[in-house]
């Protein structure tokens, strides 16, 4: 909340995974930023339940205990982003106001697709490979006829020595 008072959002917070839940239930939220490890119900269990009631929220894991792991599987089930503690406060600004500003234009399915893609390249740069893969084939997802995804899984295949799947990836 006080990363975010520079962007004179309204921002709203929760003690726990059940108290999430519930304002959830009773108001709509553009985004949420949510941490893995809280009492009572923990956060993935929480992102598995705002999948269901609320699909149109978007979700950005934040972690101190989370593995590169934990954040890959958030992702599958739905968040959008993830960062890990400890993070300053002007990260958690830009990726707030980028994820918002996406939700607030017109998203077409073409947008998304770049949209992964961009989030793609900026976890390879940061070395975090399954990260990457993850966004590449939530793009693909989207779009299976554009190559640019199946591009990218076959470097980061090739990468990891995997001929055979980064040779299925490009053919594609």
């Amino acid at each position: 909340a006080l990363a975010l008072e520079k962007l004179n959002l309204p921002v709203d917070t929760a003690g726990n995974g059940d108290e999430a839940l519930s304002k959830l239930a009773e108001k709509s939220y553009a985004l949420m930023l949510l941490d893995l490890r809280m009492p009572g119900i923990d956060g993935m269990e929480v992102l598995r339940r705002v999948a269901q009631i609320r699909p149109e929220v978007k979700v950005v894991i934040i972690t101190a205990w989370g593995s590169i792991e934990a954040a890959v599987e958030a992702m599958k089930l739905g968040a959008v982003d993830f960062l890990q503690k400890p993070f300053e406060a002007e990260e958690v600004r830009k990726l707030v106001a980028s994820l918002l500003d996406q939700a607030t234009q017109e998203t077409s399915q073409g947008r998304e697709y770049d949209n992964y893609l961009e989030l793609a390249s900026r976890r390879i740069a940061k070395g975090e490979f399954d990260a990457a893969r993850v966004y590449a084939h939530k793009a693909i997802s989207l779009d299976s006829d554009r190559p640019e995804a199946f591009n990218l899984l076959g470097g980061l295949y090739e990468a990891r020595s995997n001929r055979l799947e980064a040779e299925k990836n490009y053919r594609v």
